[in-house]
């Protein structure tokens, strides 16, 4: 077998991820230690991968991953794999890669997987353009074998914080195996099930903390501080130069990125890197976006006082998430201020300013501010992308021209979203 391409791609249903969704492709959500990319890249072994997203993307796809080819395709025998996968190592051993057919994986209706020999790929390479979206539709297909597959396609966000506890467990194996589990000794801090856990290199844990693994592992990135009188129970990640600070309470189920500052009390939450909350307050069942910044107090419910199932709104549209337990979605570069309270299912936009007493709706579109007792007011892009400049300065980070662009392109896709819920 010689040498194979390996694309992963968008589908269509990108706009169900958002807020997630308006800044990075699907397949850069996290789940447990990884994002989706990183999985299926560890588990099907690719040296050199292939990005395929929205047109919008492009720029600052290219950017951010310069080794990887974006929106380019090249001749050869390939295998092209949906961005919303949840990968591991079961999923790679229910895949053929002999290229003897073209052959579509399935779960239901839902492309997971297309192995397309070379000779079909130069027919579908006269048809497609760079900017072609969604890449595959059921005509292109009709002559593929087809072949149903029981896999995690990710459709919400909330599936990937409902399966991130046991990811986490899932990534830790991955990383035990080229890792070797050492017994710490850290005075006047307790590991618990110390087998479980992984501290990288130059962490330092202060006194008076307790890490529990009995339940599922914990992984501690490198150059990370936890400092005295934290709570952490499995299972658990916190990436590279992360802080904790004082007296936090990580419950299980919590996946904390890299270059963060984390206060007070989580409980299943997804965090992305270069966001804050470092404050006392609650946290519970929320996936939150990059270079997020939570003001003292803010806390989110997660459970409604009549148990019953969240609803939360999607792309302006109502979704039953089918869920007891639901938080919040809060998009990138969005901010609150002190004592900011959100209801159970609350989706927050991209570059939102919020800030006062009271609760704010529970959803708000991208580029707002002001406060719950309202009018709620279009927060500018060039007001936003000033302060982004900033706080990206602080973490030696620049706010690079594609990503400036891709940002006023978001606002204006998002123009009608704000008028439909009379935002100012």
């Amino acid at each position: 077998m010689g040498k194979i391409n390996f694309y992963i791609f968008e589908d269509k249903k990108f706009s169900d991820f958002y807020p997630l969704t308006y800044l990075r492709p699907i397949y850069d959500l996290r789940c447990g230690i990884f994002s989706l990319k990183q999985k299926i890249e560890k588990y099907f072994n690719i040296k050199k991968t292939n990005l395929l997203s929205r047109t919008v993307l492009s720029d600052y796809l290219k950017e951010l991953y310069p080794e990887c080819n974006v929106n380019k395709f090249i001749e050869g025998d390939s295998v092209f794999i949906n961005g919303r996968l949840i990968a591991n190592s079961d999923v790679v051993k229910k895949i053929s890669l002999n290229f003897k057919n073209d052959i579509i994986y399935k779960r239901d209706d839902e492309i997971v997987l297309v192995c397309i020999t070379n000779k079909t790929l130069i027919k579908f390479l006269n048809k497609w353009k760079v900017d072609s979206f969604p890449l595959f539709e059921d005509k292109d297909l009709k002559n593929f074998k087809e072949v149903q597959i029981d896999v995690k396609l990710a459709s919400y966000p909330w599936d990937l914080i409902v399966q991130t506890g046991d990811e986490i467990e899932k990534d830790f194996d991955l990383i035990r195996s080229k890792s070797r589990i050492k017994k710490y000794k850290i005075k006047h801090s307790e590991i618990i099930k110390q087998e479980n856990v992984i501290i990288g290199k130059n962490s330092k844990i202060y006194s008076n903390v307790v890490i529990d693994a009995t339940d599922g592992p914990v992984v501690i990135g490198n150059d990370v501080i936890i400092m005295p009188h934290t709570t952490i129970i499995g299972p658990a990640f916190i990436g590279d130069q992360t802080i904790v600070k004082i007296g936090s309470k990580i419950y299980s189920n919590c996946s904390i990125g890299e270059v963060c500052k984390i206060g007070g009390e989580l409980d299943s939450v997804i965090i992305h890197s270069y966001s804050n909350k470092q404050h006392d307050g609650y946290l519970g069942h929320a996936y939150i976006g990059s270079w997020v910044n939570f003001g003292a107090g803010t806390n989110n419910s997660d459970l409604k006082n009549n148990y019953s199932k969240v609803k939360a709104m999607i792309d302006g549209v109502l979704v039953n998430t089918n869920l007891q337990h639901f938080g919040m979605l809060f998009g990138d570069h969005s901010k609150t201020g002190i004592n900011m309270m959100f209801d159970t299912g609350s989706v927050v936009g991209i570059f939102c300013n919020l800030y006062g007493a009271g609760l704010p709706p529970r959803y708000i579109p991208s580029f707002v501010r002001g406060t719950p007792e309202g009018p709620l007011k279009t927060h500018s892009p060039e007001t936003a992308l000033e302060t982004a400049k900033i706080v990206m300065q602080r973490r030696n980070k620049i706010l690079t021209d594609s990503l400036n662009k891709l940002v006023r392109e978001v606002f204006e896709n998002t123009k009608e979203q704000r008028s439909k819920f009379n935002i100012l």
